[in-house]
């Protein structure tokens, strides 16, 4: 990917799960990486057990403070912009729903300002969620032209931010008119990513994960519930994919894209749960959680014949392959290795195109 030697680009939520294996990818590929976000969300955090601040320009800031993410992004000059950064969950959007629109939404907003600011940018990658489309419950994946919705705050705070980048595009980014401004706009929908490196509360992967080192019993709250499940590449390779295409041919792709995995990869908790304790090993085993807890969604996929189509995105590991890397990437950090290089390597891995 040649073409993004050289590149600015200007990542949002670069300290997070998703924005720090970007990073790191985009540092391999030679761009000029400048991020923008709060201090890594855990501890441990992949940001920092990577080092992936090492290889570009990290500026430590809120998305909610528009002033401060404007003048980053005017002294950065990025001609490409992918905005990352949110509050991620759903269960602690019921906890802070103020926090969750502020971040998800006015956020968004900030981040539009500040490209309209910054003459530089040619293009903008929004990335969501797929939990943005109303959910029905259908046995079928959601399509790009489908309602935005949302029950829970997090839910609904990201159709809201894709109201707001269709708001942005037709008013100021407006494709008719890309000849005076030369922003291309679009948005990005992924499904449930996993990965090595995430230690967020209330996402399945860590807990799981959590609770195996420890030698405890894994607790699940709805082993019957169906996600899109993908490693964390697959959607950042659409992204990247994305953003040039946004770069190269402008407004013909300025609109929204869905990022998930084959649908034999839609996969009820407890299969996860049951392959991860398996391959694990060290007689890790699951219970049930009887509590009750806040709605989620039980069935929730994406169509992704769009990007297959026309960016010619296609997943390059099945959910069995995803879930080996994810061991070996933690099964690295117990034996203290340099989780930077195996970080790399698992990248390297992945361009390769290594299917299974």
């Amino acid at each position: 990917m040649k073409f993004w030697s050289g590149k600015k680009v200007f990542v949002t939520g670069h300290t997070g799960f998703k924005g720090s294996w970007l990073c790191l990818w985009l540092q391999e590929l030679g761009a000029d990486v400048t991020g923008y976000a709060l201090q890594p969300p855990t501890t441990p955090s992949l940001f920092d057990v990577a080092q992936v601040g090492q290889g570009m320009h990290s500026i430590i800031g809120d998305i909610r403070d528009g002033a401060a993410l404007a003048g980053a992004m005017q002294a950065a000059e990025p001609e490409i912009v992918i905005h990352m950064a949110a509050q991620p969950l759903v269960r602690y959007s019921y906890i802070e729903p103020v926090e969750t629109y502020s971040t998800n939404v006015m956020g968004t907003v900030h981040l539009l300002e500040a490209v309209r600011k910054t003459p530089s940018v040619r293009a903008v990658v929004n990335v969501t969620s797929d939990k943005c489309y109303e959910n029905k419950e259908w046995m079928w994946g959601y399509r790009e032209n489908e309602a935005m919705g949302g029950y829970d705050p997090y839910s609904s705070s990201k159709g809201c931010a894709e109201l707001v980048a269709a708001a942005y595009r037709n008013s100021f980014f407006n494709p008719e008119k890309y000849n005076e401004h030369h922003v291309a706009l679009a948005s990005a929908r992924a499904g449930n990513v996993i990965g090595g490196g995430d230690w967020a509360d209330d996402r399945l992967i860590p807990d799981i994960l959590r609770a195996v080192s420890a030698g405890l019993p894994v607790t699940i709250r709805n082993p019957h519930a169906i996600r899109p499940w993908q490693h964390v590449l697959e959607p950042l390779a659409g992204y990247l994919q994305l953003a040039q295409k946004l770069y190269e041919e402008g407004v013909a792709y300025a609109e929204g894209w869905n990022f998930g995995p084959n649908d034999e990869d839609a996969k009820p908790v407890q299969w996860i749960v049951e392959q991860l304790t398996q391959q694990w090993g060290e007689g890790a085993s699951w219970q049930l959680d009887q509590v009750d807890h806040p709605h989620e969604a039980h069935y929730l996929k994406l169509d992704c014949s769009k990007a297959k189509a026309r960016l010619d995105w296609h997943p390059r590991w099945s959910l069995m392959l995803a879930l080996v890397k994810i061991i070996e990437w933690h099964k690295e950090v117990e034996h203290g290795a340099d989780m930077r290089t195996k970080t790399i390597a698992q990248i390297a891995e992945f361009t390769r195109g290594t299917q299974s």
